[in-house]
């Protein structure tokens, strides 16, 4: 029987998500807590990766299970799996499901403060820039849905078959103080690092080291900016991740206990 798993996890102590030797990473640690729980070797897999220190607030994997336990299996692995990694539902699904192929869209924000707090330290990215231009920025990030190729906003665009991503959102948003940002993205694929790079600019943008013009140029060239300068990774969230049969609510209060916006 396949079964869908919707977790979340807090990924700035791993090495990502992708199980890895001698690394220390979510899908192996899930894989073993897993085994342990069902006395039998389980493999899962994922619906994408993501890089050391990212996390995600809605996650999901497949695994293969012969016989059905007869004990709560959620609460079992809440109980083994560390304080990082939480399960939310287990979902049976027809054995044809993917978890990685079918998602048909993809969600991330990207959490940033630009004044020093201890509280907002390993789940949102400190820049010290009080004085961004935020309308500039959100200027730039409007851009983004009117293009479909991101090879400029890639660390290694020649290793995909494509470069062509359907962003069908991407917005910026600001608490009142102004200390505080919420980026948010949505498309059916994304590149290396790509949400992490689009980030770096837009922070050149509302330091006015970038134009809106020269940003929408790396978008219409596909030229590839001189130097990437991809933002903190501790500040971004895989956060929805939605299936033609599948589209659970995210769990906004795992992602967002630290913004009012």
């Amino acid at each position: 029987m396949r079964y869908f798993v919707h977790i979340g996890y807090n990924g700035y102590r791993y090495n990502g998500w992708q199980k890895q030797p001698n690394l220390l990473n979510v899908q192996g640690i899930i894989e073993q807590k897993l085994t342990e729980a069902l006395k039998t070797p389980v493999e899962i897999i994922g619906c994408g990766r993501t890089d050391t220190h990212v996390h995600a607030s809605q996650f999901f994997f497949h695994m293969d299970i012969g016989e059905e336990w007869t004990y709560d299996l959620s609460f079992r692995l809440n109980k083994l799996l560390p304080p990082t990694i939480a399960v939310f539902d287990i979902i049976p699904v027809e054995a044809h499901r993917h978890a990685r192929f079918d998602a048909v869209l993809r969600s991330y924000d990207y959490y940033l403060h630009t004044y020093k707090n201890p509280f907002l330290h390993h789940i949102s990215s400190y820049y010290p820039y009080p004085e961004l231009d935020f309308s500039k920025m959100q200027e730039a990030a409007a851009l983004l849905p009117k293009y479909k190729d991101y090879r400029a906003f890639c660390t290694s665009p020649d290793k995909y078959e494509h470069t062509r991503c359907n962003v069908m959102s991407a917005q910026l948003h600001f608490d009142s103080s102004g200390q505080k940002m919420r980026f948010q993205i949505s498309a059916n694929r994304f590149l290396g690092k790509m949400i992490r790079i689009i980030m770096g600019e837009l922070l050149k943008v509302g330091q006015h080291r970038l134009s809106t013009d020269e940003f929408e140029h790396y978008l219409n060239s596909r030229t590839t900016p001189k130097l990437l300068s991809p933002a903190h990774p501790e500040g971004l969230y895989l956060s929805k991740v939605s299936y033609p049969y599948l589209n659970l609510p995210p769990r906004t209060d795992f992602a967002q206990p630290f913004l009012i916006i």
